[in-house]
């Protein structure tokens, strides 16, 4: 089992060194054998709102370290023409010297789409295709598109990447379907528990194995990621009261994104109609339900069991969420503890 750093940080208070947290944490990676830092795309939201361009923190993370992966966790495919994906990540495979993977998702937001309002509707096929063309455009083929004159015209990327092949995943909040695509596709899936419990995150890893071997051969290899909000800790008691909080407050500033599609709410429960004080009992209820069952919030022992019961389910990579809101000097003064279960579950 390898472990990562994820980031998808509230923005609501920018500060100065609002990056700070993301490069020394990607530094301690590199320093410590994790498999990768993953930065995501985020449009027009406080919540995780420092992260529109995958690409350019990836470059920022590629120049500060050497030997971990720089990851796009994700790539929302339908906002963009995929010659643009595929020239920016080629970039950074090259400042990288063969590092970069991506992540494509179909986008969830509707309001992230007055980008590209004209793909919404179909972004799930958008995405497929983009994942293709991308691949393609990736190996160095030459693809036509249309120009300005409404010509076609032939174009390959430049400068070509360093890797032969993108190493490439395929986002899903939890859709059974989703993960069947990343299975037909061949790709990896990055997928995360808020919304999911184990039994359902075990169903849907054997649905992706299963369209993986039938479409692409029993040794078809595979790879799932799982986000989870993590900290841990010499001591429990500590890392509940650092996480307490801040991840209430998390929750409350993503209440009209994430926590509305997450499956901890009744369906059709109108947010904006309920009183304050209901809405604080959703939010804590939500926490506490998520800190239980879906988080890596406690001592590298209890680290180690909740690896151990993904690995079981067929887990690959916990993506480790380390910037939820609990003060940075706090995080990276416990990542060697996570450094420590890094090396219990590696094996390494």
């Amino acid at each position: 089992m390898d472990l990562s750093l994820f980031f998808f940080a509230d923005d609501s208070d920018t500060a100065a060194d609002g990056y700070r947290l993301l490069l020394e944490s990607a530094r301690f990676a590199d320093a410590n054998g994790f498999a990768a830092v993953w930065t995501p795309e985020r449009h027009f939201h406080s919540f995780g709102g420092r992260y529109p361009n995958p690409a350019v923190t990836g470059a920022a993370v590629a120049a500060v370290t050497e030997r971990v992966a720089v990851r796009a966790g994700s790539v929302a495919a339908p906002l963009h023409h995929p010659l643009r994906i595929a020239e920016e990540w080629s970039v950074v495979d090259n400042l990288s010297h063969g590092r970069v993977g991506v992540s494509f998702a179909s986008g969830w937001h509707a309001g992230d789409f007055v980008i590209r309002p004209e793909n919404y509707a179909d972004r799930k096929n958008v995405m497929v295709d983009a994942v293709e063309t991308v691949r393609r455009l990736w190996r160095g083929e030459e693809l036509e598109f249309a120009d300005g004159g409404g010509e076609k015209r032939a174009v390959r990327i430049y400068p070509a990447p360093v890797q032969p092949e993108l190493p490439v995943w395929v986002t899903s909040s939890g859709s059974p379907e989703t993960f069947k695509i990343a299975g037909r596709l061949g790709a990896g899936l990055l997928t995360y528990l808020l919304g999911q419990d184990h039994d359902t995150l075990a169903h849907n890893v054997a649905a992706y194995r299963r369209e993986l071997s039938d479409t692409h051969g029993p040794d078809a290899a595979g790879h799932v990621t799982v986000m989870l909000h993590t900290l841990i800790g010499p001591d429990r008691a500590e890392v509940l009261g650092l996480v307490r909080e801040p991840f209430l407050r998390y929750l409350r500033r993503s209440m009209d994104l994430i926590v509305r599609t997450s499956g901890l709410l009744p369906p059709g429960l109108d947010l904006n109609a309920l009183p304050e004080r209901h809405k604080e009992t959703l939010v804590a209820r939500a926490a506490d339900r998520y800190v239980r069952n879906s988080s890596l919030f406690g001592t590298v022992a209890e680290g180690v069991e909740v690896v151990d019961r993904l690995r079981a389910v067929g887990v690959d990579e916990v993506a480790c969420l380390v910037d939820f809101g609990v003060p940075p000097d706090d995080v990276l003064r416990l990542l060697p503890h996570l450094a420590e279960l890094q090396e219990r579950v590696s094996g390494r």
